[in-house]
């Protein structure tokens, strides 16, 4: 055997020498190199050596057991190879030649077990020999011989594994040595490792068993940030594991984010049976509440009538508009803000300013859009609530009638937005435009209802009981009305009633196409995500029975987004669905290809779902091809689940602008905004500022609307400059001007106090409704002109779907907000960090109630009370600390 080893750690790799006396001379001096004492320890191995081969058994056994206590006691630091190893390379060979003459015995035992270790720095490439001798070795302790050596074995483990599963043999040798490992790791710190092997041996199983109190929380915060990078049903079996852990720990609160996140509504009742403190299903109910999901509370899950009512309450968000108004009270942004207040003309050079004072339709929409958008949930503002006798001189009348036409839908419909999630004083202000003779003017007020109850549940179904007698009228604007309304007041609500009235009219032939469209879409919304044979079929048969010139038509195409919404994130059970829709006419055959695919992968990051959608885009098609966009827009979709996967595909995108064609680019900047939204990176942003002057007006305004949404309620002060100059730089044109004017609304939405970021609890959860209505918001921006600027422009207001407040409020044990200090500062991963990390950096100190960016996470910063919530966002209860001691 060569003395060469191109092993790691080895200080003198001898080259073989020809020539004998060379050699000779070469060990002197390697000899003359060494210390006394590493001299000393050099021979004495050696002689252990020959001694082993004596034919004495009781010398073996003296001989092996030192040779076994040298190797043991051996410290070396941590970046060479351990002397007693170092100088017992030369010999592998003869003691592997040896062993293979002993007899069986357990001295035999005993030389593989030193085998086993001198082969983790002699052994060839993948010969695995470490693990043969180890398996041929004592069934003793593996720790005793470090941790380097049981890392070396879990390696050479999963390659054998895999070798044998190929084969088919018999692999239970291995899963004992497997149990062994992973009991040293999860004693010794090191969980990633154990559930590495595990992984890779396929039996996570184990894992239940050998998790204890001190490291179950870092197991499954590595086994929970392992899941987004594990192809399916991996994903689902890993966080299924970390749910059995925590709910073995009774960490319920975590649980419950695990079944959310698995969408696994038996696991979400089951963490309610599991658990009996009152306290702590107050705040799984603020949980489900902010992911936005209808849950029925039942008397297994909880005994008491009064309780179950409380609970029902916080589910249903019916206190939600209060607490909102109490962190706007809290940071004083209560003073309702006109449009004018945002535009800031005065900033500006004459010109600009100029060209605003006339009163146009299409501007007075935009200040409609902006009024709602800005002051929306705070109940008053100055166009739509002012008082008749105000010193503005006009009343809510007056500036609805500013409006032309569809123009009043969405005025009138403004004033859900304003009074959001306010039912009762929502439903007596928008009540007055119902005896309207108008028919756009009660369009709008049907809109308004929805609007109102959007995310807010409540036992007597008020929006139902108002907008089901308009579903079925005359007017196409009212039905419009209405059918939008249930569709934003019940999205993800699965309600039987509404589906039975609403597939009527998909299968009625005499409807008129918008109604078809906007039905679908409600449909999409109500049973987003829970893949409902019956409105699939519903959906199908609509568009099969569209005529040629129908398929055209930029409205036909919300069908096939409706029909993605009813999959949105369930992976591969859309592919019946996705067969079927090859049997479509060829004009929307394609195009509800890519929209079922990215809705269907939506928030998974599945690698190879973006590949397949690039490739979509990076085809050179003729005109009037128009599956490209929704490709680009999946692209976006597919990859927000995880930062990595979203900062790649920025990049993709900006190699798509320069490559693609014009429907591509058009769509680039709106998946841009769908990435970052409510989170204003850098580099988008100047991205997005570069594209709002294209040559292109189409693409300059997609990526207008998305400066807006990158911004939306951030109040950035960057964003809000750019799109002042661009307000004046577009002075002329309408159709942008009135863009610019929608991204300023945007930008300041909610006077900075909301998000529209579907991710929420940590970028652990989406929300799927939250999705639903960006998406559907985007994918009516794909044709700005047919839809948003021509006389659709209220499908704006999808995006209710995913405005949250981005507050953290902390509530006592009556629900009452209380305020403590808290730490406020950029979230860091502390996934497999050794110890217990500091989990945020560049903290400040406020009182809650607090806002929280992109990316920021939240602790307390006193001792006094216990967060019942694992993470700091949205209602926390926080309960009185029996430890606590106030320091004298």
């Amino acid at each position: 055997m060569s003395d060469q080893k191109n092993d790691a750690g080895t200080s003198q790799a001898n080259a073989p020498a020809k020539d004998p006396k060379k050699k000779e001379d070469r060990k002197k001096k390697d000899d003359e190199d060494l210390s006394e004492e590493d001299l000393a320890l050099k021979q004495q191995l050696e002689l252990y050596v020959e001694r082993v081969q004596d034919s004495d058994p009781g010398l073996q056994k003296v001989a092996l057991e030192s040779m076994r206590h040298e190797i043991r006691t051996s410290t070396s630091s941590m970046t060479s190879v351990p002397k007693p190893l170092k100088f017992l390379r030369p010999h592998y060979g003869t003691l592997k030649a040896f062993y293979e003459t002993m007899p069986e015995s357990d001295l035999k035992k005993y030389l593989a077990d030193i085998l086993s270790v001198l082969a983790l720095t002699m052994s060839a490439e993948g010969e695995r020999e470490s693990l043969k001798y180890r398996l041929l070795g004592s069934e003793g302790d593996i720790g005793s011989w470090g941790h380097e050596y049981v890392r070396n074995l879990a390696g050479e483990i999963a390659q054998e594994y895999g070798k044998r599963q190929s084969e088919e043999a018999a692999i239970e040798d291995l899963m004992e040595l497997v149990q062994q490992i992973v009991s040293f790791h999860m004693k010794h710190n090191a969980e990633p490792e154990a559930v590495d092997l595990l992984m890779e041996v396929e039996d996570l199983d184990l894992l239940i068993e050998h998790v204890d109190k001190t490291n179950f929380k870092r197991t499954c915060l590595y086994l929970t940030s392992a899941a987004r990078y594990l192809p399916g049903p991996d994903d689902m079996l890993v966080l299924d594991i970390a749910y059995t852990i925590y709910l073995k720990f009774e960490e319920f609160a975590s649980a419950l984010q695990i079944a959310l996140s698995l969408d696994n509504m038996q696991h979400v009742r089951q963490v309610f049976r599991s658990c009996d403190n009152q306290l702590k299903k107050m705040q799984f109910c603020y949980i489900l509440a902010r992911h936005g999901i209808t849950f029925e509370l039942d008397d297994d899950m909880v005994a008491d009538d009064d309780e179950r009512e409380t609970l029902q309450d916080i589910i249903n968000n019916t206190k939600l508009s209060e607490s909102y108004l109490t962190l706007a009270r809290d940071i004083e942004v209560m003073e309702p803000k006109s449009p004018e207040d945002i535009y800031k003309a005065h900033l500006l050079d004459g010109r600009a300013s100029a060209g605003a004072s006339v009163d146009s339709a299409r501007q007075n929409l935009a200040a409609t859009f902006v009024n709602a958008f800005v002051n929306a949930g705070f109940g008053q503002d100055k166009l739509m609530t002012a008082p008749a006798d105000s010193s503005i001189g006009g009343s809510s009348g007056n500036w609805l009638f500013k409006n032309k036409e569809h123009g009043k839908t969405s005025a009138a419909a403004s004033l859900g937005m304003i009074l959001l999630w306010d039912v009762d004083s929502g439903l007596a202000q928008i009540d007055k435009y119902f005896h309207s003779n108008d028919n756009h003017v009660i369009a709008g007020a049907l809109l308004g209802v929805g609007i109102v109850n959007c995310g807010v549940k409540n036992d007597c179904d008020p929006a139902l009981a108002l907008l089901s007698d308009y579903i079925s009228k005359e007017d196409s604007s009212v039905r419009i009305g209405a059918i939008m309304g249930l569709g934003i007041a019940y999205a993800g609500a699965q309600n039987e009633q509404i589906r039975s009235s609403l597939t009527l009219i998909l299968n009625d032939a005499k409807a008129p196409l918008d109604v078809i469209a906007f039905t679908a879409i409600s449909l999409g919304l109500i049973y987003v995500g829970s893949c409902n044979e019956e409105v699939a079929q519903a959906i199908i048969f609509a568009l099969m029975d569209r005529s040629e010139s129908e398929l055209g038509e930029p409205l036909t195409r919300l069908l096939p987004l409706a029909l993605g919404l009813l999959y949105l994130g369930k992976q591969e059970r859309v592919e019946a669905t996705a067969e079927v829709s090859k049997t479509f006419n060829e004009k929307i055959r394609k195009y509800c290809d890519m929209t079922l695919l990215s809705c269907a992968y939506a928030g998974t990051g599945n690698v190879l779902k973006v590949q397949n959608l690039l490739g979509h885009c990076a085809q050179h098609l003729e005109k009037g091809e128009t599956h490209q966009g929704p490709a680009v827009l999946g692209i976006a979709m597919v990859a927000m689940a995880e930062e990595l996967g979203l900062d790649m595909s920025i990049r993709s995108l900006e190699h798509l602008l320069q490559y693609g064609e014009q429907n591509i680019r058009r769509a680039v900047p709106l998946a841009l905004g769908l990435l970052c939204i409510s989170n204003p990176k850098v580099n988008v942003m100047d991205t997005l500022s570069r594209l709002s002057h294209d040559s292109d007006s189409e693409v300059a305004m997609a990526a207008v609307i998305s400066l807006g949404l990158i911004g939306a309620g951030t109040n950035n002060a960057r964003i809000a400059g750019m799109l002042r100059n661009l307000s004046s730089y577009y002075y002329k044109d309408a159709s942008l001007l009135f863009c610019v004017r929608i991204a300023q609304g945007l930008v300041h939405l909610g006077k900075g106090l909301l998000t529209l970021n579907p991710y929420h609890s940590d970028r652990f959860l989406l929300s799927p409704t939250a999705l639903a209505g960006l998406v559907t918001m985007l994918h009516a921006c794909l044709d700005m002109k047919a839809m948003v600027l021509g006389k659709y422009h209220y499908v704006l207001y999808f995006i209710v779907l995913a405005m949250q407040p981005r507050m953290l409020m902390t509530v006592d044990e009556n629900l009452k907000p209380l305020s403590v200090p808290v730490r406020v500062g950029q979230a860091v991963d502390v996934v497999g960090q050794a110890g217990r990390p500091k989990t945020i950096t560049g903290f400040q100190t406020h009182s809650t109630p607090v806002l929280l960016a992109a990316g920021d996470r939240a602790e307390l910063a006193t001792e006094k009370y216990i967060p019942l919530s694992p993470i700091l966002e949205g209602h926390v209860i926080l309960k009185e600390n029996p430890d606590y001691r106030e320091d004298s």
